[in-house]
């Protein structure tokens, strides 16, 4: 979606074993040059749910754009990215960011990840740490962590039916009333920090073809697991940021994960007056403190 693209960002495409992965990175003035491709590597991976892309990070990686070659993938099933008609699974996203990495990077990669995302992220550093440098999370969960699921707001018997799950699909992500009132009611701390823009880019992203089987896959639970389970196991340096008004997934949660492993999770820094995406709330605060790492 390059009509949501900052200024000197355009799109580029890798094929995976689950279909075409379309990825955002410096391709124009201000940012391209001939030492672009000699600088460190930033991945940005979005978060799931109804329109998700990876717009969610573009208020935030153009800070970058100078010191880093900047790559921020839309994900199997999200954006502008393949969107098979399956049942998705959790190892479907294991092996499709796996081999992002390995096709658009020569070596190990500091990742910025986002909530279920960043769940699954660190489960792949553990599975192969040798793709990995740093990494920095933003309330990284597995929506069933501590065996207490958070994400499932509707019964599995409608959420499965075949004619009830298009309209659920179609009332709640297909529509500009439906979009705004998820980011404002669950997604942000502050409703009036919804912009028009980032309205029009969920809906944008929610209208593509086949886009429901990836967000009612998520909306199941069949991507969920249980996050203490693996965190322990996680040996590369990570960063926590976590939204202290994040719903469903809440700081104390957060907290409680990150005692699990405080030898590799070094620092957990509490955002006050944000949500579980304060990268796209208050983009200027988590700049800052990337910077303060990076």
């Amino acid at each position: 979606m390059l009509q949501f693209q900052p200024s000197g960002f355009g799109h580029k495409v890798i094929n995976t074993s689950l279909g075409k992965m379309v990825y955002y990175t410096q391709t124009d003035a201000p940012w391209l040059n001939a030492a672009t491709e000699g600088l460190p590597t930033l991945v940005f991976l979005h978060n799931f749910g109804g329109g998700a892309s990876a717009y969610e990070w573009s208020k935030v990686y153009p800070a970058f754009a100078s010191t880093h070659r900047i790559l921020a993938p839309d994900l199997i099933g999200w954006g502008e990215s393949a969107h098979p008609v399956r049942d998705y699974t959790v190892k479907d996203y294991l092996s499709a960011i796996a081999e992002f990495i390995t096709q658009t990077c020569r070596e190990p990669v500091t990742v910025v990840a986002s909530s279920l995302t960043a769940a699954l992220t660190i489960r792949l550093a553990i599975i192969q740490p040798e793709l990995f440098q740093e990494l920095f999370l933003v309330c990284p969960s597995g929506f069933d962590d501590f065996g207490q699921g958070a994400g499932r707001r509707l019964p599995l018997s409608v959420i499965n039916t075949p004619v009830l799950d298009n309209l659920i699909y179609a009332l709640g992500a297909e529509n500009e009333l439906a979009v705004r009132n998820f980011l404002q009611s669950f997604l942000f701390a502050k409703p009036e920090r919804v912009s028009q823009e980032m309205v029009e880019a969920y809906l944008t992203s929610a209208q593509q073809p086949n886009a429901k089987f990836a967000a009612l896959a998520f909306l199941r639970g069949d991507l969920y697991f249980d996050l203490a389970l693996y965190i322990q196991q996680l040996q590369i340096s990570t960063v926590i940021f976590w939204g202290e008004k994040a719903q469903f997934t809440s700081v104390k949660l957060g907290r409680r994960l990150a005692n699990l492993n405080i030898s590799a999770i070094r620092y957990f820094y509490a955002i006050a007056d944000a949500g579980v995406l304060p990268h796209l709330e208050l983009p200027e605060v988590i700049v800052g403190l990337l910077q303060r790492y990076f």
